[in-house]
């Protein structure tokens, strides 16, 4: 594992996968590859009930993760994986919580409601390790889910090495996440996907 992503979903973690991979350091862990690879959903689900090795198998081939349901794993893996790079990625907590509110757990509710599906696994998975592994079933408190949101930044600042950690904003491009990585710029624009319109534009095909 060359880089372990420990940002909240909805803090620009899909263009972080995508700008990863860019960069050679993928494939790349991102809740959104359990749904072309649901068994591994599980394997996570089973790590959080205190297998260990079941970690490793549901990140196997893996040269990065990001976004959960790696971030839940951080303090795991950055201690395995001592080598490795950590970027918190963040943004502003009253906006994390209304894009996180409006996305993601908007679809976790209405997944809920919509009977056995092959994607079941990660549905299970993604109750277990987000909404009541991280938030304890409060997430819809926004004062309670912003606070863990801050606590959770707070933590990874404190525990990782300033020289192991960049705290990263999406929107700054390239130039500093290339510089901590010691890669070159790529001649293209940074990678922007998966905002709201383009979360839910997802979830409405996928319901088809």
């Amino acid at each position: 594992m060359d880089v372990i992503g420990a940002g909240f979903g909805r803090t620009g973690t899909l263009s972080l996968k995508v700008a990863l991979e860019r960069l050679g350091l993928g494939p790349c862990m991102h809740m959104t590859s359990l749904f072309e690879a649901p068994e591994r959903a599980d394997s996570f689900r089973r790590a959080a009930e205190g297998d260990a090795g079941r970690l490793r198998e549901a990140l196997a081939g893996h040269r990065s993760t990001v976004d959960w349901p790696g971030t839940y794993f951080w303090r795991e893996l950055t201690a395995e994986h001592a080598d490795a790079k950590v970027i918190l990625t963040v943004r502003d907590p009253d906006a994390w919580y209304d894009s996180a509110h409006r996305t993601i757990f908007f679809a976790a509710n209405q997944a809920r409601q919509g009977g056995a599906t092959p994607a079941g696994p990660v549905i299970d998975m993604i109750d277990a390790l987000v909404w009541e592994g991280t938030f304890g079933g409060r997430f819809a408190d926004r004062a309670a889910a912003v606070r863990i949101f801050e606590e959770h930044n707070a933590a990874v600042r404190r525990e990782v090495p300033a020289g192991r950690l960049l705290e990263f904003e999406v929107k700054q491009g390239w130039e500093p996440l290339c510089a901590f990585l010691g890669v070159p710029v790529p001649d293209e624009p940074f990678p922007r996907t998966n905002d709201s319109a383009e979360f839910q534009a997802r979830v409405a095909a996928a319901r088809r």
